[in-house]
């Protein structure tokens, strides 16, 4: 099937289902990437119906990221999508403090940063810091909970960010503190990769088992153990 037959089928699924297309991702520019090659990547997601993307920047150089950042936030202002800049911990953008550094200085009126409740919490990022920043900033929320254990290797962290995780409640992470210091009304984004769960009981159960987990958790207004 050639990309136009899968965008067509995509959106037709789309359509008759109801789902939107809340973000795309994932525009992740190191030293070797040209935001230019993003082109038909935000052209596709602006084709979906989608708001915003998910940006990373694992680049040591601090004014290249800043730069090609922006550069990329003006792409994308044409096809009225938001740039959100996700920190994990283990890149050269590794918390909220530089993401929010990036954001001033790129001073993009489309900037926007994606606080994923893994990468807040294993950055060490503060959530006093997080309540100051402009609310404008903030679009949408990734929601998880983590293992009390803070794994000590790269690849511990980016283990359990791609298989681990666990539903609200069940970890350590300040779930409802995190979302507190945000701006009210912002859509939640179930990011639970759990694959062992996954391979029990099948992706569609997981996904029901996630958003009622969630629902109930937030709804009881619990605070993790």
């Amino acid at each position: 099937m050639c990309i136009r037959d899968r965008m067509r089928t995509t959106k037709i699924r789309l359509a008759a289902t109801g789902v939107e297309v809340l973000d795309i991702e994932l525009a992740r520019i190191s030293p070797d990437d040209d935001p230019d090659d993003f082109q038909r990547f935000l052209e596709a997601g602006a084709e979906l119906g989608a708001r915003h993307v998910i940006a990373q920047l694992p680049d040591p150089d601090r004014n290249r990221k800043i730069d090609r950042y922006a550069r990329l936030c003006e792409m994308a202002r044409p096809f009225g999508l938001t740039l959100d800049l996700e920190f994990p911990s283990w890149t050269e953008t590794p918390d909220l403090h530089t993401a929010a550094r990036i954001l001033r200085e790129a001073d993009q009126p489309n900037a926007g940063i994606l606080v994923d409740l893994l990468h807040f919490a294993r950055s060490g990022s503060s959530i006093a810091e997080l309540r100051q920043l402009p609310p404008e900033w903030f679009h949408f929320v990734h929601v998880c909970d983590a293992p009390p254990t803070v794994p000590a290797t790269n690849e511990g962290l980016i283990h359990t960010a791609r298989f681990e995780r666990l539903f609200p409640g069940e970890g350590g992470i300040d779930v409802h503190g995190i979302l507190d210091a945000l701006p009210p009304g912002l859509p939640y984004a179930l990011e639970i990769p759990r694959a062992t769960l996954v391979a029990q009981v099948g992706g569609k159960q997981h996904a029901r088992m996630a958003l009622a987990a969630t629902r109930d958790y937030l709804a009881n207004g619990a605070t993790p153990p």
